[in-house]
């Protein structure tokens, strides 16, 4: 039988630590004048004191530290029960959220998806609006460090291939995890202050840019205005492509980068893979909106911004690209499914799958013009195990499968082909907005029923966490072990 408390206990620490960022967005309202201060006050004690209950009346690992399966569970158990806590604000808050939509915000906050049912956003507290920043912004380091710690030891969807990083972490997964969240903490903060500096720049108000800054570094979308990007200057939609750009790269190579070591970020294959598909999607849109005479700059910088933001995941918008035609929405689609690297707080299925399905299948079409030959799978120059190869394309086929049967399961519920099947889409590759006038980057999920509400915010968690890693809390063997 698996011991749950010290997954308890961690969880405890988490939640507490959530309850204290509920600081900040309670300053912002304390500082413009606003009542709803109290709403944060409330909500930071609740959180606080069952946090500290979870903790205090739970064993911690200790020097034993966490076995593979409760590994498996704290990886899960967190992005459910945050989003829990962190849907309280918007329950006893200005929105008077059910607690459907509350979790659906706050799940979609925490995975850095981006999808929203709240609208007036212009009208809303500045503090609950922070709060969504923060969420995202928390949503992102979180899973940098659950990519460069976690999943690798895990084994899940091939990101064992990354332990031969410098971070082999059997065994002391927590002590590793703190020492890589401190050092990369500074770097997203770095990120985040240069961000937002940019964007003052631009013309943006102080708030405005700290809460944009928050969300594109953390890639998740979430806006001050219902407007999205549409709602400010030209140049600020330049600057969120830069680090939208920035933040889909491997955090490690930063990491390197600091430490005098330039060279792994520029012979990363993974990266010159995905400037290079962001300079393609790029150039093909650009050349498609000047085919319908949009003027050359304003139409390089909206398919610029626009295709960055849903390559790497984040979901903001400057324009509603619906009515850009039939090949631009085939093109989002398709991007939106392809994801920045490993390790970085983008999402979807990640480039170095896509390369390493193709090395498997040229090393199987090779094999077959030269049965005698011996043709292995290689990976920066690397051979690539089986184990690795497996655990690739069982990713694919669970993600494709899950992606099919979540739309089938939106459709039951009553909505459109369109909406159930980008919906699903955007959910399970934490992509945000999806296609049609419902959801699409001029609507939100506001009126969805409440049964797809809750199959999308599933959809987020399993997205995010990589599939198998959720999935394999649901087999016998799991238990068993």
């Amino acid at each position: 039988m698996i011991d749950i408390r010290p997954v308890i206990n961690v969880i405890g620490i988490l939640v507490a630590l959530l309850g204290l960022t509920m600081a900040f967005p309670m300053a912002v309202d304390i500082l413009r004048d606003n009542d709803h201060w109290v709403i944060f006050l409330r909500s930071g004690v609740i959180t606080i004191v069952l946090g500290g209950l979870m903790y205090f009346l739970t064993p911690s690992a200790g020097e034993k530290g966490l076995s593979l399966q409760q590994t498996f569970l704290l990886t899960t158990g967190v992005w459910v029960a945050l989003p829990v806590f962190g849907a309280i604000p918007f329950v006893a808050g200005a929105t008077d959220a059910s607690f459907t939509d509350a979790f659906f915000e706050a799940m979609s906050g925490l995975t850095t998806t981006g999808a929203t049912v709240f609208s007036g956003l212009d009208d809303l507290p500045e503090g609950l609006l922070f709060w969504r920043a923060i969420l995202q912004w928390l949503g992102g380091i979180g899973i940098i460090v659950v990519a460069m710690v976690f999943l690798p030891e895990l084994r899940v969807g091939g990101m064992q291939i990354f332990r031969s990083e410098g971070f082999d972490t059997f065994g002391k997964i927590l002590p590793r995890a703190t020492e890589i969240a401190s050092r990369v903490a500074w770097l997203y903060v770095g990120l985040t202050a240069a961000c937002a500096t940019l964007y003052l720049a631009t013309g943006m108000n102080t708030f405005d840019a700290v809460s944009h800054a928050m969300s594109t570094v953390a890639t998740g979308g979430f806006s001050t205005r219902d407007a999205s990007f549409a709602a400010f200057s030209p140049g600020a939609e330049y600057v969120g492509a830069v680090f939208m750009c920035l933040a889909a790269l491997p955090f490690v190579r930063y990491v390197q980068l600091l430490d005098g070591k330039p060279g792994p970020l520029f012979r990363d294959s993974q990266v010159t893979a995905f400037l290079l598909i962001v300079f393609f999607s790029v150039a093909a849109l650009s050349m498609w909106l000047w085919s319908l005479q949009v003027d050359w700059e304003a139409g390089f910088r909206k398919a610029l911004f626009n295709a960055v933001s849903i390559i790497t995941g984040t979901g903001f918008a400057s324009a509603d690209y619906n009515t850009w035609g039939a090949f631009a929405v085939v093109l989002f689609f398709y991007a939106g499914l392809i994801g920045g690297c490993a390790g970085s707080t983008s999402c979807s299925v990640k480039v170095f799958r896509y390369q390493l399905l193709f090395s498997a299948i040229k090393s199987q079409i090779q094999s077959i013009y030269s049965p005698r030959g011996v043709f292995r799978p290689r990976y920066q120059g690397r051979l690539v195990g089986p184990d690795v190869l497996n655990s690739v394309l069982s990713f694919f086929v669970v993600f494709f499968l899950s992606l099919g049967l979540l739309a089938v399961g939106l459709s039951m519920t009553g909505l459109d082909l369109v909406t159930s099947v980008s919906g699903a889409a955007a959910a399970l590759a934490n992509i945000g907005p999806g296609l049609g006038d419902q959801i699409g980057p001029s609507g939100n999920y506001a009126d969805i029923n409440t049964t797809a509400k809750w199959l999308l915010s599933i959809g987020m968690l399993v997205g995010r966490l990589e599939l198998l890693a959720v999935l394999a809390l649901f087999t016998l063997q799991f238990w068993r072990a």
